[in-house]
């Protein structure tokens, strides 16, 4: 398995939703952000994408919601990049609390061409620094 990425999330009380527990929608951020923060951590933030003329887009999201998360609980967002292909890949993403996983996610990003909003091949200079 390729080596995880390590994100520090808390649940804050505007992430509860009315049964008193993390919304749903607040894991899909907490997944991107985690994705985002891995990014940034390898020097691939939005400046730098933007400059390269290509981004990567969400194709598709699965989450498997294990275990209620509330107020002031704090998790680590541990994601990985797994498996490759030419223009997409899918990004592996764990939601744990006290080494305990609370929700599980897979994401499809593509790698998409600004101008063109056309798939590009992604380059094995990015596959090699996100493995």
């Amino acid at each position: 398995m390729a080596d995880r990425f390590r994100f520090p999330i808390t649940a804050k009380p505007e992430d509860i939703d009315e049964l008193g527990h993390v919304s749903n929608l607040v894991y899909v951020r907490w997944v991107l952000e985690t994705a985002t923060a891995h990014s940034i951590a390898l020097g691939w933030g939005q400046a730098e994408y933007l400059a390269s003329g290509n981004v990567w887009v969400v194709r598709r999201h699965e989450i498997d919601y294990l275990m209620p998360v509330v107020v002031g609980q704090q998790l680590v967002g541990e994601t990985w990049v797994d498996p490759w292909k030419a223009a997409s890949c899918v990004r592996r993403t764990e939601l744990v609390r006290d080494g305990v996983v609370v929700a599980r996610a897979a994401t499809t990003w593509a790698f998409m061409a600004i101008a063109s909003g056309k798939p590009q091949r992604i380059p094995d200079e990015m596959k090699a620094l996100f493995a």
